[in-house]
């Protein structure tokens, strides 16, 4: 799913789309609330339209255990969205993986990296 134009697809009601998501994933707001330290009065608020901008902080809490992508949320509470690239390319996927690796797994991955850049001086 895009994140542009995600407000149409739920009409601009950030509300309705979080209720939808943690019904569909099978959350209470009590769960949701010990995964991020929200709030249960505050989660109920918020998917009955009661709060309507959220910060960006309590999105980015809730980006997780939603399993959305944090501007997604930044979009359709009407907060400015940074610049990111909306590809998947290795370059957004490196850090991530790299913060993971075992020392062997990174012998071995310079190893390889070493043998690419040997193959295109050929």
């Amino acid at each position: 799913m895009a994140i542009t134009r995600v407000n149409e697809m739920v009409n601009g009601k950030l509300n309705i789309y979080l209720k939808q998501r943690r019904t569909k994933l099978q959350l209470t707001l009590r769960q949701v609330e010990a995964a991020t330290g929200i709030q249960n009065a505050y989660l109920s608020q918020l998917e009955n339209g009661k709060i309507t901008k959220p910060s960006p902080a309590v999105l980015h809490k809730l980006a997780d255990p939603y399993q959305l992508p944090y501007e997604m949320l930044l979009e359709m509470a009407g907060h400015p969205v940074p610049f990111r690239k909306t590809d998947s390319s290795v370059s957004n996927r490196l850090p991530d993986e790299l913060s993971t690796l075992t020392n062997e797994e990174e012998d071995k991955l310079l190893e390889y990296l070493r043998f690419l850049r040997s193959q295109e001086k050929r």
